[in-house]
């Protein structure tokens, strides 16, 4: 029996990311700002794609890491903060009390039982000495306003203390307090990350006091976050929202009833969902072609990808974790790989057959203009991927 839901394709499909993501050279952000809102959310777990996926989507890309640190620690219009699946992202401010009542809020509860628990089994540590260095930690952030963890440490010493983690399994180590206790205060939304030590690719932050958020009902979160997600990455499977988010498919289908998300059909022969009013076609863009960094917010926006992505491509795309490196786009596909050198020299493999002279020249004109911003740096990411480590070598 036909179906008579809306079909939405592939090609549909790629149109809307060339658009709706900044990809096509037609489409492209006046700021980093709108990239972050046009997307819900960037990848923050590895500091560099932040720029990096910023400046692939700028009409002027010439300074995307001025522009985005001014975003994090001056405007204070972009957060960097834990959220989908425990994971850090970049998202506009006003998203993120959205995204702590969805998603984080439940994190911290976890996280601060499993840290009670390591402490219960691996110390004599306890929830009343924690609480107590807790408030020492936040009264010595809130007096110098932004600090390392050393310095934080050097306020107050008992961050030092070491417990057993996981004692008598495979996975026992000692750890000390101050790693996990900061992870717990940002889960908590208590305390953020502030600027980088070093360059804009370091992983390691100064923590300052967070800026409180008002709280929100977790479904009423739920069905704001949806909404955010469907305008950029719709049309979304029950299975992708569910992986982005990291919630129980439950609360999925409940933030879709709650949108009126409407169903349509896609290629693969599954169900899709978009907003309501949004089963429209998109104009075709002109051809485009783009370099994105690894964990770039459009190859992980879903969990089904072979619309995009061919499967045979994915084992020198891909670490072991599933986490994707850095990829070579034209037309809405992935096609290859790309890398940095030392000095900045972006450097790029095709996997597809020869697409042709156009696709060639619209790559080459992307390396050119990553690499007009990028050297000197060398940007190396964090989850390394087969292709990436055999083109950067």
């Amino acid at each position: 029996m036909p179906s008579h839901r809306p079909r939405m394709t592939g090609e549909e499909r790629r149109s809307r990311i060339a658009v709706r993501h900044h990809l096509a050279p037609g489409a492209r952000a006046a700021t980093v700002e709108q990239v972050a809102l046009s997307l819900a959310a960037l990848h923050g777990t590895d500091p560099a794609t932040v720029h990096l996926a910023a400046g692939a989507r700028l009409a002027d890309p010439a300074g995307p890491v001025a522009a985005m640190e001014r975003a994090l620690y001056e405007d204070r219009a972009l957060v960097r903060m834990h959220g989908m699946r425990h994971t850090v992202f970049v998202v506009p401010a006003a998203l993120a009390p959205v995204v702590q009542a969805s998603t984080t809020d439940a994190v911290a509860v976890r996280e601060r039982a499993t840290l009670l628990k390591h402490l219960a089994a691996g110390s004599t540590l306890d929830a009343e000495w924690l609480a107590d260095v807790e408030r020492s930690v936040l009264d010595a952030l809130a007096r110098r306003g932004e600090a390392t963890a050393a310095e934080l440490a050097e306020d107050e010493p008992r961050l030092r203390e070491q417990f057993v983690y996981a004692p008598g399994t495979k996975y026992e180590q000692r750890q000390t307090v101050t790693t996990r206790l900061l992870r717990l205060l940002g889960t908590e939304a208590r305390v953020v990350r502030g600027r980088p030590l070093g360059s804009w690719t370091s992983g390691r932050f100064r923590w300052a006091p967070a800026p409180a958020l008002p709280g929100l009902p977790a479904a009423e979160a739920r069905a704001t976050l949806t909404r955010a997600y469907l305008a950029s990455h719709g049309p979304a499977t029950e299975a992708d929202l569910k992986w982005w988010t990291g919630w129980k498919v439950t609360d999925v289908r409940k933030a879709l009833a709650a949108v009126g998300a409407v169903a349509v059909d896609l290629d693969e022969g599954t169900t899709g969902h978009v907003l309501p009013g949004d089963t429209g076609p998109t104009a075709p863009p002109a051809p485009w072609a783009a370099l994105l960094p690894a964990l770039d917010p459009t190859p992980m926006g879903w969990q089904a990808r072979d619309w995009f992505l061919p499967a045979a491509h994915r084992a020198a795309l891909f670490d072991r974790s599933g986490n994707i490196g850095p990829t070579v786009w034209w037309n809405g596909r992935v096609i290859g790989g790309w890398a940095v050198r030392p000095g900045g020299e972006p450097v790029w493999r095709l996997l597809d057959p020869d697409p042709g002279r156009e696709a060639r020249a619209a790559i080459e004109a992307e390396a050119a203009r990553l690499h007009a911003w990028l050297a000197p740096t060398r940007v190396t990411p964090r989850f390394r991927t087969p292709l990436e480590r055999e083109l950067s070598a």
